[in-house]
């Protein structure tokens, strides 16, 4: 989700949906310029990942906060200047405390916002890149999987090098460039909201999670359970980290090493039944400070790995 043809528009969005009165209902708005009816989305904003701006296009066009779920696709098409235009989807469950938050007042961008079936959604979107969109969210939902959490497995940011440092290894910090990569993950991290952060022992896992823990007020836990000496020396324990996570069903970040990060993986696929294969490796091959989105059922987790998503840093 990082390589981007620099000719074309990138924007993003979500599929908002919610349970009214036993029934599950999608958001579109109404565009008051365009006279259309469409998925929420807009344009990615200078410096800000994919998932920042679906969180931050929702908010602004429709006064909801909300946390992104699975991520539905792109669609790709031409806009009137004959550049290509391709947007990033991903659903985003809105709960019922966000509704009464929101904020929204019709305006001159948006005039209505309006809950409908699938069905509905499907012969009434104005765009036939939006129907295919909803078809992919149609499909979780006949799954019965839309209420899932991420599991986020980060690597931690740049560190300085085992020859430039006179200590532990455990005790080796980030360099200039970790610190930065460290905060620029922030934004796109939240995007997934996470409850709970779990870290290596390692200072340079600590200091990677340090500015996501102040940004969402809370604090991270270090348990040698994933760290890398105690990897190395057998004595880590990294089913009974993710045992917890997935049985807790609460997003949560996991930071850790990358010779620790493939049995992380393993270890999610193992405890929601999911049969192994070449991706675990893919969202295992982190650089410093990237990380992978595993998506978990919420009602039930044993149904396997619904998709994974990786992000690499900016800098």
């Amino acid at each position: 989700m990082t390589s981007h043809d620099h000719s074309a528009i990138y924007a993003a969005g979500a599929v908002c949906w919610r349970i009214v009165d036993g029934k599950l209902k999608v958001l579109l708005v109404h565009r008051t310029a365009y006279g259309d009816v469409t998925i929420p989305k807009g344009k990615v904003d200078p410096g800000e990942t994919l998932p920042q701006t679906a969180v931050r296009e929702i908010k602004e066009e429709t006064g909801l906060s909300v946390a992104l779920g699975v991520p539905l696709g792109a669609a790709q098409y031409r806009v009137h200047s004959n550049r290509e235009k391709i947007v990033h989807y991903w659903a985003a469950e809105v709960s019922d405390a966000a509704v009464r938050a929101s904020t929204f007042v019709p305006n001159a961008e948006i005039a209505a916002l309006e809950w409908v079936t699938v069905k509905r959604a499907l012969s009434y979107a104005s765009y036939d890149q939006d129907v295919e969109i909803l078809r992919h969210f149609e499909k979780l939902v006949d799954e019965g999987v839309t209420s899932t959490f991420p599991i986020i497995v980060l690597r931690h940011a740049k560190a300085t090098a085992h020859g430039d440092w006179g200590g532990s290894d455990a005790s080796r910090p980030l360099t200039s460039r970790g610190v930065t990569q460290a905060a620029g993950i922030v934004p796109t991290l939240q995007a997934f909201a996470p409850r709970r952060i779990v870290t290596s022992t390692a200072t340079r896992c600590i200091t990677t999670v340090a500015p996501l823990a102040a940004a969402l007020g809370r604090t991270s836990k270090a348990t040698d359970d994933l760290s890398q000496n105690a990897y190395e020396h057998g004595e880590s324990d990294v089913r009974a980290v993710v045992g917890k996570r997935i049985a807790a069903r609460k997003p949560a970040v996991l930071c850790s090493h990358g010779p620790v990060i493939p049995l992380i993986l393993r270890e999610i696929a193992l405890a929601t039944g999911t049969p192994a294969g070449s991706y675990l490796a893919s969202a295992a091959d982190l650089e410093p400070a990237a990380f992978s989105v595993v998506h978990v059922s919420a009602t039930a987790p044993a149904s396997g790995i619904i998709s994974i998503e990786t992000h690499e840093p900016r800098t």
